[in-house]
């Protein structure tokens, strides 16, 4: 719990929150860690005991999309979330789930979309995107299982023109919450079917490019 902010302290904590929102918003970044640190060396914010939650943030993003993005915005979203399900619908065998800004509802102009795949063949992952013509970088990060760090592979593609980010963890997660560092909050995620009912008037599967 954080300790009551003096006047001044509070003052910049709201100002740094609606100023990594706007970074957010109008430059589509992402983490919110670099956004925080953007906006201070933008306001000359030297308290780290100042920086806004993540929640703060996101709550001031939404505010701002709402406000000067409006309908370019929720378009971007359900564009994204439709790519997403095609996506999905490709790799179901590898039992995918969204993740991040696109399910979350806070995707700007350039945001990628983030799935979780969960399988133990990520050979089979890597000959269907070879075997669709989709080029791809790997590499490796690390995540955690409750307490218990994890290796996963990240892949990055295009579909569709559209930056996809996908992390393979192993089968046995999928039931396990899972967080981006060891005292993070659990990822939001949502399988098939919850994606499916978020995507307005979907219809057949659509072929991949």
């Amino acid at each position: 719990m954080r300790k009551e902010q003096k006047p001044k302290q509070a003052q910049m904590r709201a100002r740094l929150a609606a100023a990594a929102a706007k970074i957010m918003a109008e430059d589509g970044v992402d983490d919110f860690a670099l956004a925080k640190r953007k906006a201070a060396r933008q306001l000359g914010a030297s308290d780290t005991h100042s920086l806004p939650t993540n929640e703060e943030v996101e709550a001031e993003l939404r505010a701002y999309q709402s406000l000067y993005q409006g309908d370019e915005q929720r378009e971007r979203i359900d564009e994204l979330r439709q790519v997403a399900l095609d996506v999905m619908r490709e790799l179901a065998a590898f039992k995918p789930y969204l993740s991040g800004p696109v399910l979350k509802g806070t995707a700007g102009r350039y945001s990628d979309i983030d799935l979780q795949l969960f399988s133990d063949d990520l050979k089979a992952l890597e000959l269907l995107f070879l075997n669709r013509g989709l080029p791809y970088e790997i590499s490796d990060a690390r995540r955690f299982a409750g307490d218990e760090a994890r290796s996963v592979a990240l892949m990055r593609l295009e579909w569709g023109g559209i930056p996809v980010n996908i992390a393979v963890h192993a089968a046995k997660d999928e039931r396990t919450s899972l967080k981006g560092t060891l005292n993070g909050r659990p990822i939001e995620r949502a399988g098939l079917a919850a994606v499916e009912a978020l995507v307005p008037g979907v219809g057949e599967p659509d072929a991949i490019d």
